[in-house]
């Protein structure tokens, strides 16, 4: 398959990812309130953890590992049975781990984490590493779009109440059971499963390890301020900040699609040693991401109080106040992914990602122990802030002297600054306007058609490489 078919199922996917909770979002917020939304939020974080200790790195390592040994049959079958031994003794660790938490630690979460236990099951047999590391995207898109539909359904048939959240922790469960079991199927006839010895599988846990390092301390700080809030300031509390936190992820994965697709190129150029392509492709990606986070935050700012209430109903307006900072934590998050993505990654410097996401994972601890108890939910929120600007800072202090840092920041000011206007006509405008369904989606409506604007002047006030890049695309 093709690398543009392979991009275009992979954003699809990701796109998919995002609207569906906030399709389920408003109705499961309705149905179980803030106690029942901060419950599931506490038991599916923890089940989160012990999937990620299950996996390891293999996302990462397991995929890069098969496509290097992907032209040769013997190695590749090979490759692929060690690190599946290695991964399913991993997993059965990580699965024995569940179930002492689940047994002695669990407390009035413990009947949703029993079908979440599907979970720790699951990972044994995920090989989805093994699919991308052959270029089988098409399979885990459409896999995936198909299970998490029918979850989704059966939260809307069968999740009445608080008492129904275990069906809403199996639904998921088993669909992500039965996802990963079809991609299983989906490698017949790719590759084979041979006799490996026990030092062939574990040879492979040291490097995967390491790789696992960055993702656990990224998770840390996505993840375990929720687990954090649900300890320390309760479960309500926690239903709040899941609700606000969750739209800002959901718009999150737009950045991540922009990255996945140009991450390839990025390394692509980097082996043809066409470094100032390199620059001018991350100076026009980084504007455009700017300009698109900026929207997301201001816009976000402007309208998160009629929002909150429409979206979530009124037990959830105090998650407007969390949603706001949150928001803009989107710049910050966008401002590190483009430097990751185009300029380090595609170098194999793995050490600063790893220095930069542990060093953010280690502030945002920090400030939640501190801010948590003082604050509740919004401790998480400022910790969250205080972490994504560290990855970016660390970031920085490696490559100051490799980038144009003043003019990258520049981008973000103007983005500021064309946000700044945007935010102001959508809080004018909502004041002419009924706060309703109709009268919302005007707000946005005006939202957009002033950042355009504002967006497309910036661009010729300033002959932007943007503009440039926007414009060379029909002839290619």
């Amino acid at each position: 398959m093709s690398a543009g078919k392979n991009t275009a199922y992979n954003v699809a996917y990701r796109v998919f990812s995002v609207l569906l909770p906030l399709i389920t979002a408003p109705y499961l917020s309705r149905t179980v309130g803030t106690h029942g939304v901060g419950l599931y939020s506490y038991a599916w974080n923890i089940s989160y953890f012990a999937c990620l200790a299950a996996m390891l790195g293999l996302e990462n390592y397991g995929t890069r590992a098969i496509a290097a040994a992907r032209d040769d049959r013997e190695a590749l079958n090979r490759t692929f049975s060690a690190i599946w031994r290695m991964q399913r003794a991993v997993a059965l660790a990580a699965l024995g781990l569940w179930m002492v938490y689940l047994l002695f630690i669990a407390d009035e979460e413990k009947a949703i984490a029993v079908p979440l236990t599907l979970m720790s099951v699951s990972c044994l047999f995920n090989l989805d590493w093994a699919l991308m590391g052959l270029d089988q995207f098409r399979p885990i898109a459409l896999r995936n779009t198909a299970v998490k539909s029918a979850a989704a359904a059966c939260v809307f048939i069968f999740v009445r109440g608080e008492a129904d959240l275990w069906i809403y922790g199996f639904a998921w469960s088993l669909a992500t059971c039965v996802g990963n079991l079809l991609s299983a199927l989906s490698l017949r006839g790719k590759v084979t499963r041979v006799r490996v010895t026990r030092a062939e599988a574990l040879k492979h846990l040291g490097p995967c390890s390491l790789l696992f390092i960055s993702v656990l301390a990224t998770s840390v700080y996505r993840v375990m301020d929720k687990v954090m809030v649900g300890a320390m300031a309760g479960k309500d509390e926690n239903g709040l900040y899941e609700n606000a936190e969750k739209i800002v992820y959901c718009l999150s994965g737009f950045i991540s699609a922009v990255g996945t697709v140009m991450l390839p190129r990025a390394s692509n150029l980097w082996r043809r040693g066409e470094t100032e392509r390199i620059r001018r492709s991350l100076d026009a990606t980084m504007q455009g991401i700017m300009l698109m986070t900026g929207a997301m935050a201001f816009g976000l700012a402007a309208v998160a109080d009629r929002f909150c209430v429409l979206f979530y109903g009124n037990e959830f307006a105090p998650s407007a106040p969390m949603m706001i900072p949150l928001g803009f934590s989107l710049m910050l998050i966008g401002f590190a992914n483009v430097i990751r993505t185009q300029w380090i990654l595609p170098q194999e410097r793995d050490r600063i990602v790893v220095r930069s996401v542990c060093s953010g994972a280690a502030v945002n601890l920090a400030a939640n122990l501190l801010l948590i108890p003082r604050m509740g939910a919004m401790g998480a929120v400022v910790g969250t802030l205080l972490a994504e600007f560290t990855v970016p800072f660390v970031q920085w202090l490696h490559l100051d002297r490799e980038l144009p840092y003043a003019r990258l920041l520049l981008h973000a000011l103007s983005a500021c600054a064309v946000g700044g206007l945007m935010y102001a006509a959508v809080r004018l405008s909502g004041l002419l306007l009924p706060a309703t369904w109709p009268g919302l989606a005007a707000q946005v409506l005006v939202g957009l058609v002033v950042e355009g604007c504002l967006c497309l002047l910036l661009l010729r006030l300033t002959h932007s490489p943007l503009m440039k890049l926007l414009r060379r695309r029909p002839s290619k």
